[in-house]
């Protein structure tokens, strides 16, 4: 009898509307508990979460049944509702329409965990849009500026 096996680790960077700055630090560990919850029910599994207050990333096993779009519309439907339905948020949240999704080998996954774990320490010398254009630079992903998510500057 034949089996599937599969190693695939994926690291998804999405952001709220517009890139505002609405995930605040008194509810994201609600939010990434949240979400994580999300992740689990779909058959994943979570790694590392973890962001800014205007963009979040997430780490995990991707198992081979499923569709990376699909994933992401469901935590983003989800979690918009959980912050709603919460009132974590002052005004209506809403995540952009687009995201990232960066695939890794397991011998770098260690340094990926540190990397989304150590946002906040990171971002102290590199902007949201520096650090998206480096990931795309070094996953050699072309791209045109006004495909990307609307940033305000």
């Amino acid at each position: 009898m034949s089996d599937t096996f599969s190693q695939l680790y994926v690291q998804l960077v999405f952001s709220p509307k517009f890139r505002q700055a609405l995930i605040l630090p008194e509810w994201e560990d609600e939010l990434y508990k949240y979400i994580t919850g999300v992740l689990q029910q779909q058959g994943q599994k979570m790694l590392a979460i973890n962001g800014m207050p205007d963009h979040i990333h997430i780490l995990f096993d991707m198992k081979p049944t499923c569709t990376i779009s699909n994933l992401v519309k469901d935590i983003k439907l989800a979690s918009s509702d959980f912050i709603l339905k919460n009132k974590l948020c002052p005004v209506k949240f809403r995540w952009q329409n687009g995201f990232g999704a960066f695939s890794y080998s397991k011998s770098h996954v260690q340094n990926v965990i540190n990397y989304v774990m150590n946002q906040k320490e990171h971002h102290k010398s590199k902007t949201f849009k520096n650090e998206y254009y480096g990931i795309l630079r070094e996953h050699e992903i072309e791209f045109k500026d006004e495909y990307l998510f609307e940033f305000f500057d």
